[in-house]
């Protein structure tokens, strides 16, 4: 198992993951733009060490995101696509990027088999793609992003913030006003 112990006294999940409350952001992005520039933003912030879920059907702007995010992280490459068939890619840029889709995935144990921990507690951010195929082996505090249409370009992106960290990226977004938002808190 990826994470033995998750939220256990003595587990390695810091308690700012185990003891806060989730927390929850809702956006529109009225563009892929919009959805690259979130991306942007959350690259910028970036630290390291962070996992990013994202959840959404084909097609919903997950990639579109990832590519944000690369350019936020300063990686050189300048074509970011989906690893649909090759399961992660890893881009090198002010942190590590390491990209994983886990679309073709059925089973937590074919994602244990694959060694993902290395990257989901390493020194970079990892972006999952398809995370809702596998969210009991990501680590608790985590942010995730579910897109979900709202038209032919624009998104709806529900973002849940599990750990202090995330939590602060999301009172940023809030305070950024750069996108709409849909849950009333502005």
């Amino acid at each position: 198992m990826l994470h033995p112990g998750l939220g256990k006294k003595g587990s390695m999940v810091p308690p700012a993951a185990q003891d806060r409350p989730e927390e929850s952001l809702s956006l529109y992005s009225d563009s892929s733009e919009a959805t690259f520039a979130l991306g942007e933003w959350i690259g910028r912030e970036a630290a390291g060490g962070e996992v990013l879920a994202l959840i959404g059907p084909l097609g919903a702007g997950k990639t579109r995101f990832v590519q944000g995010l690369a350019k936020g992280m300063e990686v050189a490459e300048r074509y970011i696509t989906s690893p649909t068939f090759i399961l992660m890619q890893c881009y090198e840029g002010r942190l590590p990027l390491y990209h994983i889709d886990l679309y073709r995935m059925e089973k937590a144990a074919e994602m244990e088999a694959l060694g993902l921990e290395e990257f989901l507690e390493g020194e970079g951010v990892a972006a999952v793609e398809w995370a809702d195929k596998g969210l009991e082996v990501l680590p608790p505090a985590r942010l995730t992003i579910t897109f979900q249409y709202a038209g032919e370009d624009q998104r709806e992106l529900h973002l849940s913030a599990s750990g202090s960290h995330y939590q602060e990226w999301l009172r940023k977004i809030r305070e950024a006003r750069r996108w709409k938002i849909l849950d009333g808190k502005n």
